[in-house]
């Protein structure tokens, strides 16, 4: 009887040991275990990162860091590290946490505005792990260049203004073929056909897109300067468009972060491909990112007369438009006299 009182009684603390082991482990892997206030913080795992590198990026939001060890281990998180970038939610316990560190969410990249290569693959560099060096030299490839029809000068066409979706750890590489595949998807056959009806290619049109873009901040005059300017074309007249001449000037010094407001006279003898006022026909090159609206706007320039064109001194931000020479005078007589007023000397 008291063997049978002494197993019975050894059968219950084991029980209430387990019970209270398996509560303690319970509290560990499912109690709330972040230390933040706001709703969801980002962390950013890189490369090749060791489990020791997560344990120093989540260290910071993790209440109890032996309770979330302690399931990284139960859970075999440190042998399959993921890279990319991960959500942590306010009041997760540390079972939602290692999960959520096994999915990588996508993040938005975005540019637009960008005048030089470098500085539209510097813009992708802050959004994704891939620095701009890795990037630069991805996208001047030789090979890469040669098999999509691009030079250096030009491959900045393949940047079509947008919000694309990445996952923060993918490849230079990876990147460079989805905007080469999204460029090839924007140069639909109707746009093509109506790039040809201009005797342009794609690359000029994007060109020409940029110096419209540059022209014009309003995206509702933009097809009327490319009007200005395709008529310029058909007629065999150069361009002369200012702001391939403030690029040519930017790109002669290398300095792109200088500011110049106004061309003069002197800076027209630039020699430069970009200096339109020099050489005939479409730059060899992009003096800009133009954006969708841009390049829209040369496929479906506004038909007019129009050949000249200054900016307007009573509708800011816009121009005014001109056929002949002699209107063009007495409108840039106007903007002249007004620059002179406002004492903008460059």
């Amino acid at each position: 009887m008291k063997f049978r009182r002494f197993v019975a009684l050894f059968s219950l603390v084991v029980i209430t040991a387990g019970t209270i082991y398996g509560y303690l482990i319970y509290k560990d892997i499912f109690s709330e275990n972040t230390s933040f206030s706001q709703d969801r913080i980002a962390i950013y795992i890189p490369s090749d990162a060791i489990y020791a590198q997560v344990e120093d990026s989540v260290k910071p939001f993790i209440q109890d860091m032996e309770r979330f060890r302690m399931v990284a281990q139960k859970k075999s998180y440190p042998q399959y590290v993921k890279a990319g970038k991960f959500i942590l939610k306010r009041g997760m316990n540390s079972n939602d946490i290692i999960n959520a560190l096994r999915q990588p969410v996508p993040v938005n990249v975005s540019f637009n505005n960008q005048e030089t290569l470098e500085r539209a693959v510097g813009r992708i560099a802050v959004q994704v792990e891939a620095d701009s060096v890795a990037l630069l030299k991805s996208f001047t490839n030789k090979t890469f260049l040669a098999e999509n029809g691009f030079t250096e000068d030009n491959v900045l066409s393949i940047f079509i203004p947008n919000t694309y979706e990445f996952f923060w750890d993918t490849s230079p590489r990876k990147i460079r073929e989805k905007l080469a595949k999204e460029y090839r998807k924007f140069w639909t056959p109707e746009r093509i056909a109506k790039a040809e009806a201009l005797n342009l290619t794609p690359l000029q049109v994007s060109s020409l897109a940029a110096i419209v873009h540059k022209e014009t901040v309003k995206a509702d005059e933009r097809p009327r300067v490319a009007g200005v300017y395709l008529n310029r074309l058909k007629k065999g007249m150069k361009l002369e468009a200012d702001p391939t001449v403030i690029y040519a000037m930017k790109k002669e010094s290398g300095d792109f972060d200088q500011v110049i407001k106004r061309v003069l006279y002197k800076d027209l003898t630039i020699d430069s491909p970009y200096n339109t006022y020099m050489h005939q026909g479409v730059p060899p090159g992009l003096i800009a990112m133009p954006d969708i609206s841009a390049l829209e706007a040369v496929l479906n320039p506004e038909q007019h007369n129009y050949i000249y064109f200054c900016a307007s001194v009573t509708n800011f931000g816009y121009h005014e438009f001109a056929v002949t020479g002699a209107q063009h005078q007495a409108n840039s007589k106007k903007y002249h006299a007004w620059v002179e007023k406002m004492g903008i000397k460059r």
